[in-house]
């Protein structure tokens, strides 16, 4: 059966990839289609995002915008911050407004905070609340991957979705590295005094991204969420263990991503050239391993993958207190880059717990005698809302990594010794989170699987 598509507006009406049939026939087609646009979109938010990480390396008294190392942290603060809270209505909104309406709106309303940083960069003496707006605009990008990741939860069949979310967020992932890598090549090439060079090159890519997401993705009705799904999803404990998670995984990538290259100023004493060489390093390799994790996951389940991640994790923070006792540069860059990849693993994983507790739920709900379309067109919802808590909240780890960061840089010390402390012993708590919640077998976890999700119903039973 064709899916329908009513005679306004580009909506899918008829959406099931879990039936074979359909998803060889036409699903797998349009998925993928709308896969890639998502990616597209969704990286070049992420650039827009992280370009604050990039655009205070080249501010200095010389293009007559000095500021202090404290002042540019908070630069690369108020962005994260603002795309963390942006995560959750964006992940709402595209429940409301379709997957394909509401990439076009999200991408082309990226020009706001880009061309406001290209005019105001070139304008010696501009001062920092300016910045500061400027970068608050720029969170929006931030907000992309939460309508992005709830979109394609729906379009792939649960046994794809770990490697459909790993692809979908890697290349989004990958817009941090590749405005930094863009960043290096304007250091290299034309010097540190032409930070609107970065600017510009994302321009036109956004109009492209606008105008190809018009005309080539597709609104999917299952992705529409029944009124109180988030509530629920907010009341359910697995959506908070989920987003500790994640604060540790995601929430580290994009917290080092945003201040990898002012670690290695305040720590090193590193000139932008040097900075910006190493700065792309870090998350270009975390976000190609974050596909990695969803595949892993596939193979050996999300909660054993997200274990060993924290486990390495915690290990390489160690190789960070270490490079930093020594005052060994490359040891620090090596420790560094190491959990950059780690944090890449442990997102595509973490992600992939969401789909798999919720679907378990669902087959528990089936087997008692409830509509199994309804119970797992539920479990569906209950996914995509999950998946936008679990974003915002894993954003905000960001801005967490970079306050510690910045009082750890700005106090006494002068260094990030205590700050490697704090997110050591932070690992550690996701460990025995991932073990005691996800792994250890325990007598009061089955109730919980258990419970039959709102919505659903017993088969024959009357609607209401």
């Amino acid at each position: 059966m064709k899916p329908a598509r009513p005679e306004t507006g580009r909506w899918i009406e008829d959406w099931d990839p879990e039936n074979e049939e359909f998803w060889q026939r036409s699903g797998r087609k349009t998925a993928r289609r709308n896969l890639i646009l998502s990616v597209l979109s969704e990286h070049i938010g992420f650039s827009v995002w992280s370009m604050w990480s990039v655009l205070v390396l080249f501010m200095s008294p010389e293009i007559g915008l000095g500021f202090t190392p404290a002042e540019k942290f908070l630069l690369v603060i108020v962005p994260t911050l603002v795309g963390a809270l942006l995560r959750l209505p964006y992940s709402y909104a595209v429940t409301r407004f379709g997957g394909r309406n509401w990439t076009v709106f999200s991408t082309a309303v990226l020009l706001v905070p880009t061309l406001a940083a290209l005019w105001f960069v070139q304008q010696p003496g501009t001062p920092l609340w300016v910045f500061l707006l400027i970068g608050a605009a720029g969170g929006v990008g931030g907000g992309n991957f939460a309508s992005s990741m709830t979109n394609i939860a729906v379009l792939f069949p649960r046994h794809l979705q770990g490697r459909a979310l790993g692809a979908n967020a890697g290349g989004g992932n990958l817009g941090v590295a590749a405005i930094q890598l863009i960043g290096l090549l304007v250091i290299a090439t034309a010097g540190s005094s032409h930070p609107a060079y970065v600017i510009a090159v994302y321009l036109p890519l956004i109009v492209l991204a606008s105008l190809l997401a018009a005309l080539k993705m597709d609104n999917v009705a299952a992705v529409r969420a029944a009124p109180g799904t988030q509530l629920e999803a907010l009341r359910d404990p697995h959506t908070w263990w989920i987003s500790l998670l994640y604060v540790g995984t995601f929430g580290s990538f994009i917290g080092y991503g945003f201040a990898f290259g002012l670690v290695l100023q305040s720590q090193f004493g590193a000139t932008p050239l040097e900075s910006a060489s190493y700065t792309f390093l870090g998350p270009l390799l975390g976000s190609l391993a974050r596909p990695v994790g969803g595949l892993l996951s596939d193979r050996w389940g999300g909660a054993l993958i997200t274990l060993c991640t924290f486990c390495a994790m915690a290990m390489g923070t160690g190789v960070l207190l270490l490079a930093s006792a020594r005052g060994s540069f490359a040891l620090f860059v090596l420790g560094f880059t190491t959990l950059f990849v780690l944090t890449g693993i442990g997102n595509g994983s973490t992600y992939k717990l969401i789909p798999v507790a919720f679907a378990k739920r669902a087959e528990v709900a089936v087997t008692s005698g409830h509509d199994a379309t309804e119970a797992f067109a539920q479990a569906r919802r209950l996914s995509g809302a999950v998946i936008g808590i679990a974003g915002a909240v894993g954003a905000l780890g960001g801005v967490g990594v970079n306050l510690v960061l910045r009082e750890a840089y700005g106090g006494p010390a002068k260094s990030g010794e205590p700050a490697f402390l704090a997110f050591l012993g932070f690992y550690l708590v996701c460990v025995l989170v991932t073990w005691a919640v996800y792994l250890r077998k325990r007598p009061d976890a089955e109730p919980a699987v258990q419970r039959v999700p709102a919505g659903t119903r017993r088969a024959g039973a009357p609607r209401g």
